[in-house]
């Protein structure tokens, strides 16, 4: 954002930061209510507007887990058309969940229980009468969610964009000023190079403790991508891709997109774009236009363009999806053991 420009928004800025500031502290003064549960609760959120890789993370915890715990997720399910609490089943769709909680219940169910409700401590209690088994509930885009108490509350920053170097909105990012990192059991940096020295992570680690608690561990994760993976009938790839994107931040896999395949175009759409017929048309004109020879979308988009709606599209034209997962810089070890050790199994505060 040019100077100028954040010069003339701090004023409301400054008046949004204040806004936040008194919820939070009656929050921490506990005169509004906040909720703890029986199980423990994972929250993965953010300080920003948004692109910090939180499904990819919150699918990483729910591998770590899953094996040994019976898992739920609960997401807000942002732009869905449905209202209210929902279970995800058999009959639902990115338009009824959200394109993440979608995404999620096609990679985990029936293992892991999905659901979206805009109430999250209404949706817990919900969730527990649904699957009175399960063990422990991960909170996706919840950091600002604060009527419940989680027992682990990981806070993640992009490390192109990392919260220490933004403002508040609308001069900024953030949805709270810097010092909301003060709340975090974790921080992560998302989104590094493989290649990130010790050196350079210390310093941003000691930039994040600025804000964050001085004994918060700072992790630093990189996002590793699959190979393309044909949908709406079998097709076999080739690298002259036209890459279309609905995501806040594309610049990362715009770069890896140049670096691994031929670009020839990139369609990028805003954050949970809600794709039509006109957009579909779009694509397949722009693959002529350009001689492309593949549509490579992200995961997020492939679970709306998956929609018999687009059959007709989606079974003719070359469409893949490219699967990604996130992997830690030092292996994982250390956030593996603090997220599974016994304590913390135990009631929030305990």
């Amino acid at each position: 954002m040019p100077s100028l420009l954040r010069l003339l928004l701090t004023p409301f800025a400054w008046l949004y930061a204040l806004v936040m500031a008194v919820r939070n502290q009656l929050y921490d003064l506990n005169l509004k209510k906040t909720h703890r549960f029986p199980v423990p609760v994972l929250g993965v959120g953010n300080l920003s507007v948004g692109g910090t890789g939180k499904t990819p993370h919150v699918e990483y915890l729910v591998r770590l887990l899953g094996a040994q715990y019976r898992v739920a997720t609960l997401s807000r399910g942002y732009g869905r058309q449905t209202k209210g609490f929902r279970l995800a089943g058999d009959a639902d769709s990115a338009a009824t969940l959200g394109d993440e909680p979608y995404q999620l219940y096609r990679k985990f169910a029936p293992a892991v229980t999905v659901a979206v409700g805009e109430r999250r401590a209404e949706a817990i209690p919900a969730i527990l009468r649904a699957h009175p088994g399960t063990d422990v509930i991960i909170l996706d885009d919840a950091y600002q969610h604060r009527s419940v108490t989680p027992n682990l509350s990981i806070l993640l920053t992009d490390y192109s964009r990392p919260f220490f170097r933004d403002h508040v909105l609308p001069a900024g990012r953030l949805r709270e000023a810097r010092s909301g990192a003060a709340r975090a059991h974790a921080v992560i940096v998302t989104k590094c190079p493989a290649g990130l020295s010790p050196a350079r992570q210390q310093e941003i680690a000691s930039a994040v403790r600025r804000y964050a608690r001085p004994e918060v561990p700072v992790f630093f994760t990189g996002i590793r991508y699959g190979a393309p993976v044909a949908f709406g009938s079998e097709k076999t790839f080739h690298p002259d891709v036209v890459l279309v994107s609905g995501l806040a931040n594309p610049a990362p896999l715009e770069s890896y997109a140049r670096e691994q395949f031929g670009l020839r175009a990139h369609l990028a759409f805003r954050d949970h774009h809600r794709y039509g017929e006109a957009d579909l048309r779009r694509m397949e004109g722009t693959l002529a236009q350009t001689g492309g020879r593949a549509l490579l979308v992200t995961e997020k988009d492939y679970v709306k363009l998956v929609s018999p709606a687009f059959a007709g599209f989606t079974g003719r034209l070359p469409f893949f999806y490219l699967p990604m997962e996130v992997f830690f810089l030092d292996g994982g070890g250390r956030f593996n053991e603090m997220v599974r050790k016994d304590g913390f199994f135990a009631a929030p505060g305990g």
